[in-house]
């Protein structure tokens, strides 16, 4: 039975459906915690949600169709989230989507228009909804997963490293919130970003087997990554980007 800091503790977890986030869903339960999972795929959550239940007799993983790009109803799924159980520890932000183009030229804004819906409108809602509740926990986290093209941006890269880079910006600018509420004292909630290179997992090995995925993070790395947030002080982690690969 765990005895860590995620026991008893209620994370949520946005964009639950995809391979980052199942992977989170089944090592928050594995940790103690009560996982309260998101996304815009009713079906694939569903899928996302019973495995970690399976994989965990006895955890409580619920599940939530939820529209991010709409603060309301972020709001709404922050207190439901609250209301039901009690307290929110986490919010963690898988929220995903790539566009990019050959070359710097031949960029299309409409990716842009795509990415700054996927990756910073949807920060900035969960960031917005989730802050108070976080602040009333004595271990709460928001962790964005970033990418370490928003430090080094490629030509064909412009809308998604943009992107990926104002995230980056308001989750660092939600850190210094925490700061400032936790005074004197240092931070007792803290806003951190995990950067990776790239993602990979097991469906991607199988369809590119000779590939080598060099300087990628593997979705349950990550996962323990993600994890192991909580095992150090919100002093340690609030603000910082906790880097994955290796700084460009």
């Amino acid at each position: 039975m765990s005895t860590g800091p995620l026991d008893g503790a209620v994370v949520a977890v946005a964009g639950a459906a995809g391979p980052a986030g199942r992977a989170a869903l089944l090592k928050l339960a594995e940790a103690g915690a009560t996982v309260v999972a998101a996304d815009a795929d009713a079906a694939r959550l569903a899928e996302a949600v019973d495995a970690a239940r399976y994989a965990h007799g006895g955890a409580t993983v619920t599940g939530d169709t939820v529209d991010l790009l709409d603060l309301d109803a972020t709001r709404d799924w922050a207190a439901r989230t609250e209301k039901e159980f009690g307290r929110i520890d986490g919010l963690v932000h898988l929220v995903g989507g790539w566009r990019g183009s050959a070359t710097f030229a031949e960029t299309d804004l409409a990716d842009w228009e795509l990415l700054e819906k996927l990756l910073i409108r949807t920060v900035q809602n969960t960031s917005l909804a989730f802050h108070d509740g976080l602040l009333r926990s004595e271990c709460g986290r928001y962790l964005l997963i970033s990418a370490a093209g928003a430090s080094k941006p490629t030509a064909g890269n412009a809308a998604y490293a943009a992107s990926k880079a104002a995230a980056e910006a308001w989750t660092l600018a939600l850190g210094d919130a925490f700061r400032k509420a936790g005074g004197e004292d240092g931070p007792q909630t803290a806003a951190s970003i995990l950067v990776i290179k790239a993602l990979v997992h097991d469906a991607m090995r199988a369809e590119r087997p000779n590939a080598k995925f060099a300087g990628f993070t593997d979705a349950g790395e990550l996962a323990e990554a993600i994890v192991g947030v909580w095992d150090k002080s919100a002093s340690e982690v609030n603000g910082k980007r906790l880097w994955l690969t290796p700084e460009p």
